[in-house]
């Protein structure tokens, strides 16, 4: 960029890299599509980069910029062509591996708002005015799209959420 604030955008990428993906990772549950994820996430600041300083809170314009680039994954993920990954050694298992793979497999079958949702307000443990902001809605939208995601969760689950969601 011509105005010298490249340096910036690196320092701002490096420091936040592992973060995104995790919040990416726990949108989508696959950690190639969230690489896919923060790889957009970062392009697109890239080019907004020039004109960011009038954005008050850049962490929440950023963690916007990735929960739209998921929903956005979601509408139009019917056309994308899956290519086969070969299968990767499977990792020793740590404790509570089953109950966070029942959860992602649950997760998965959650209304792709609703399940951007329930992540960023219970595993990234962001408030509900952050969560709506990060959307585009409204405090009430992000409360019922709540309700409503735990709702599903129990009826997929077929249980109270033991594992840590229920607040």
């Amino acid at each position: 960029m011509a105005d010298g604030s490249d340096p910036e955008y690196v320092a701002y990428v490096h420091g936040r890299a592992a973060a995104l993906r995790r919040t990416a990772y726990l949108l989508c549950g696959d950690t190639h599509q969230a690489d896919d994820l923060v790889q957009e996430t970062i392009t697109k600041l890239y080019a907004r980069w020039p004109r960011i300083g009038r954005v008050d809170n850049l962490d929440a314009y950023v963690h916007s910029i990735l929960v739209r680039a998921f929903l956005d994954e979601k509408r139009r993920g019917w056309w994308k062509v899956r290519l086969g990954v070969p299968p990767e050694r499977p990792a020793p298992p740590h404790p509570g591996v089953e109950e966070r793979a029942m959860l992602r497999a649950a997760l998965t079958r959650v209304p792709p708002r609703q399940q951007a949702v329930l992540v960023l307000r219970f595993l990234c443990d962001q408030p509900v005015a952050d969560v709506a902001r990060a959307l585009g809605c409204s405090e009430g939208t992000v409360k019922s799209q709540t309700a409503h995601g735990l709702a599903a969760l129990r009826r997929i689950l077929g249980n109270p959420l033991e594992i840590g969601m229920a607040r």
